[in-house]
């Protein structure tokens, strides 16, 4: 059966338990008019009468009073069910489901796995993927987005952080072209880039303005990817900071500068923001950031 059906059946169990077409229409919050037309659609589509007509309102026939058991007890059940699924989400446990493109990983995985150790009982999937998860459709309950600040109708967006990058060579490629001195001497070494030429990220604009396009000699749509070329000996490239601090073949080229800075932000649709896990990790993440602020 259809969602438009599940429509007409609940209209119908609100005539059938009010009588009358206004009060159905005030608790379903819709036009009288929707009421009559959903009342005749699914009399049509059943082929029996559910409601006898009269001065007084409706008065539900046989089939109708079977129609109105029915729904009474779907509609109990699914009471139920709501029940227990905001048991399952007071109690902390259960599926959490956080996104983000994959170039933050090396933020937000240590953030994430410190988050599970204070809930244990959370499954926790991080999704980081050049893909847009879509969380009106529930693909995730939080998504970290990075750039302009989203505007996507029905979600709630909360600044997070400033992601911090520099640009890094291997000891290697130093060893063999030296560094540049100055922004003057990019255009004589070669680059390691993203594969995106219309990418809105501060870092990115900056390298293009600043290089020809024949310098970038190394392009890859991940991050992993990009980070395995520098560290081979490709080129000069654009790391998170968080991810090449520990690298000792890795030497910082440029150290990080506020132009080069990308606005992270906290996103979650309006259906679920106010959930308790949703908002448990929502004020871990902020906390983190007032406290470390990872630039």
């Amino acid at each position: 059966m259809s969602f438009e059906s599940w429509d007409e059946i609940c209209t119908a169990y609100h005539v059938a338990r009010l009588g009358t077409v206004s009060g159905a229409a005030e608790v379903l919050g819709v036009h009288h008019a929707t009421v009559i037309r959903h009342i005749d659609a699914l009399e049509a589509r059943l082929g029996v009468k559910l409601f006898q007509r009269h001065a007084r309102g409706y008065t539900a026939t046989e089939a109708g009073q079977d129609l109105l058991r029915v729904a009474q007890a779907t509609d109990a059940q699914l009471a139920q069910l709501s029940g227990r699924l905001s048991g399952q989400d007071a109690q902390m446990a259960g599926e959490l489901v956080v996104t983000s493109v994959d170039g933050l990983a090396g933020v937000l995985t240590p953030l994430l796995v410190g988050f599970q150790h204070q809930n244990p009982a959370l499954r926790l999937r991080y999704l980081s993927n050049m893909r847009l998860f879509r969380l009106e459709y529930g693909e995730a309950h939080v998504a970290i987005r990075a750039g302009a600040m989203p505007d996507q109708p029905d979600n709630v967006v909360q600044p997070f952080m400033q992601h911090s990058v520099a640009l890094y060579a291997s000891r290697a490629y130093c060893a063999a072209h030296g560094q540049p001195k100055s922004e003057a001497d990019l255009a004589s070494h070669r680059f390691v880039a993203q594969d995106d030429a219309t990418s809105r990220a501060p870092f990115l604009q900056w390298l293009h303005a600043q290089v020809p396009p024949q310098a970038i000699t190394f392009r890859a749509t991940e991050t992993a990817a990009l980070h395995a070329a520098i560290l081979a000996g490709a080129g000069i490239g654009f790391l998170p900071v968080a991810d090449a601090a520990d690298q000792s073949d890795l030497v910082q080229v440029m150290a990080p500068r506020d132009e080069w800075r990308v606005q992270l932000w906290l996103v979650t649709h309006v259906d679920l923001h106010r959930t308790p896990k949703v908002q448990a990790l929502l004020g871990y993440l902020k906390a983190a950031a007032r406290i470390g602020d990872p630039r």
